[in-house]
């Protein structure tokens, strides 16, 4: 029981990150198998992404996200005063946004669920709820609680809760549910657009940004790479606005990459902000997959297999590193966690 509970005080929503890139990861062999047979220009470099493959992977995926969850309920059962410290602290609340993000990422990278199942309808919906509850609460208390503005409150990681917008989106949309899609979309831009002032002005609560956490930065990549192909999945066509969306993710992702020196203190010991990397990376290769099937040119085929590539290279070794570190991975002093230390159980 000790180690049981020491599992459940130190495991938070943060650690849904692994899931995170395991159901982005997922979603992109999908594609890329899908594009091997259905695009001619594509078929030649994709064709042998094998089906095997992105069944197991998804296994794992959902193995993995069911695990973190039944951990995740027990906390909330015996240890709930921590899961509302969470909820009250400017980074860890983001996190809570993970979970239904995970179980829409494994849901639409499945192999046995069509989009256009009553299945696929009514577990979207179920995982949806949350999301557009939170959204309620959170941005309901940017608007008016003093204390938790917008500008006090932001930091890298409340993309968060926008990636959840528009991954709803894309999911709407794949149900036919276009209204539905474009209002969660325009939900997530608009304050994809507000965060991103903020934090580009490096406003208060930017500066308490832990350093190990900086890996969260490129969550910078994945709010636009994430709206671009839900916009493709709205309107049908990876048009200009798609194009646009998929531009901005390229050029963020080349300033923060030409930038190594500002990740070398998050990177001097093993963390599981690490996974940071991970899922924005696997996003934009997506948004630039369905950019080549648009443009259908080898420049554009060729920065998506580089794409791929990179993000299978980075999810891989997140998984090494991950099996060589389990010791450690349940960290006491993980800085999402530090909030936590002095919080009393409620009586």
């Amino acid at each position: 029981m000790p180690a049981q509970s020491s599992i459940l005080t130190t495991l938070h929503a943060g650690y849904f990150r692994i899931s995170l890139s395991l159901g982005g990861q997922a979603l992109l062999w999908k594609t890329l198998s899908h594009l091997g047979r259905d695009s001619h220009d594509l078929q030649e470099v994709f064709r042998k992404v094998p089906s095997t493959a992105c069944l197991l992977l998804w296994c794992l995926a959902i193995l993995v996200q069911i695990s973190l969850c039944v951990l995740y309920i027990l906390r909330c059962f015996f240890h709930f005063h921590l899961v509302r410290a969470e909820f009250l602290h400017p980074i860890g609340v983001n996190y809570l946004f993970a979970p239904w993000i995970s179980w829409l990422l494994v849901l639409q990278s499945s192999p046995v669920i069509d989009s256009d199942s009553v299945v696929y309808l009514v577990l979207c919906w179920i995982f949806i709820t949350p999301l557009l509850m939170l959204d309620i609460k959170i941005y309901g208390q940017w608007f008016t609680t003093e204390k938790r503005f917008l500008s006090v409150m932001a930091n890298p990681t409340s993309q968060v809760s926008v990636i959840g917008n528009l991954v709803a989106a894309r999911a709407a949309a794949q149900m036919g549910w276009k209204e539905s899609a474009i209002c969660m979309w325009s939900l997530g831009v608009v304050h994809y657009l507000v965060l991103f002032v903020t934090l580009y002005q490096r406003l208060s609560g930017s500066n308490q940004f832990p350093a190990i956490l900086r890996p969260a930065f490129f969550l910078f990549i994945a709010a636009p790479s994430v709206a671009s192909l839900a916009w493709n999945s709205i309107t049908e066509s990876f048009g200009t606005a798609s194009k646009m969306l998929f531009f901005i993710s390229l050029f963020l992702f080349m300033s923060l990459v030409s930038r190594p020196c500002i990740f070398k203190k998050s990177m001097r010991k093993f963390n599981v902000a690490w996974w940071a990397y991970s899922f924005p990376v696997t996003f934009l290769a997506l948004a630039s997959a369905e950019y080549a099937k648009e443009v259908k040119g080898l420049v554009a085929t060729g920065l998506t297999l580089v794409l791929s590539i990179l993000s299978v290279l980075v999810f891989s070794g997140l998984m090494l590193l991950t099996a060589a570190n389990t010791n450690n991975l349940l960290n006491e002093n993980d800085p999402t966690m530090s909030f936590s230390n002095n919080i009393k159980p409620s009586t």
